[in-house]
């Protein structure tokens, strides 16, 4: 998330209430979580686990619980709570904005784009041309869609991230203040659910089909002509580079990247990255060909034991 202005130290220091390590003129030009902070950035940390990570991010400023050493050309804000701290900077940047109606008077919708009943379009959307969106489709604040872009009804575009901090008092919520950013020529089934990023933006490439009850989760990159079939879950902050096929009931763990042109066979749980270019199948997640040799060998284990037993 880039600020609308350059803030500087002070002044960021002034909107959390924090110390702050560096010059008061620092210049801060938006926020970010760690995979996609760049020069200017804030990125904050609150345990020690991941401080070395934080410290030497392409972030310039970090949000940290407790006074270390600030490397050169760096800043830092000292906070009790830098998860809140960041909490208030997205409701101070991005603040929710109550909608009064179905079309918001900001959203900005393109020549030949048709609006089905009950089509909720929220502030500062921006729809391309020659789109259709269906009935009963909400496309919350910010999203932008491109041209020639089908979606169908019941889905839900810019919901918030599923991302919290378990706390003894319950678990708190990191608010979202990222977008969807949907390319041209995507097509989306019926009741499918695209998150928006936390900071960033949920990315689904030119060309991409994408079937009924499809859930993305936020900061994802799905990329250009990828084909993902009905009831696949893919977790936030997933790479999916181009010409992937995810077949039905795929599942991915977040953090992953699944290479160009791999296919991913149904049911099959994407626990960790995989390279392009090839079939894979299972939970764990094996090159397809491999899996399948197992499970045949698998059913072959009674008959062994039965000619063991009767020697």
């Amino acid at each position: 998330m880039k600020f609308p202005t350059t803030f500087t130290l002070q002044q960021i220091s002034e909107i959390i209430g924090s110390e702050f390590v560096g010059d008061t003129n620092f210049p801060i030009l938006g926020m970010n979580e760690i995979h996609v902070v760049e020069a200017g950035d804030i990125v904050f940390v609150d345990h020690p686990k991941y401080y070395d990570k934080a410290l030497s991010s392409k972030a310039t400023i970090v949000l940290i619980n407790k006074k270390v050493d600030c490397p050169e050309g760096k800043a830092l804000l000292i906070s009790d709570d830098p998860f809140r701290d960041f909490n208030k900077l997205t409701d101070y940047f991005k603040p929710f904005v109550v909608s009064n109606k179905n079309i918001a008077d900001s959203s900005k919708i393109g020549n030949g784009t048709v609006l089905q009943p009950n089509v909720f379009i929220g502030n500062n959307v921006i729809i391309g041309n020659d789109c259709t969106i269906h009935a009963n489709v909400s496309i919350y604040d910010n999203c932008v869609i491109g041209n020639g872009v089908t979606i169908h009804s019941g889905t839900v575009i810019g919901a918030d991230a599923f991302y919290y901090k378990n706390r003894p008092s319950g678990f708190d919520k990191l608010k979202s203040g990222g977008r969807v950013v949907i390319q041209d020529h995507v097509d989306l089934g019926a009741l499918c659910t695209i998150d928006r990023g936390v900071t960033g933006d949920t990315t689904i490439g030119e060309g991409t089909k994408i079937d009924n009850q499809v859930h993305v989760g936020h900061d994802t990159v799905i990329g250009k002509k990828c084909l993902i079939a009905s009831q696949t879950g893919i977790a936030g902050c997933v790479i999916i580079e181009d010409e992937v096929t995810l077949w039905g009931q795929v599942g991915t763990n977040s953090g992953i990247t699944i290479g160009k042109k791999a296919v991913i066979m149904g049911q099959t749980g994407v626990t960790k990255s995989v390279p392009g270019g090839k079939s894979y199948f299972g939970t764990p997640i094996e090159e397809s060909r491999e899996k399948l040799k197992q499970l045949a060998y698998t059913k072959k284990i009674p008959d062994i034991i039965k000619k063991l037993e009767n020697k």
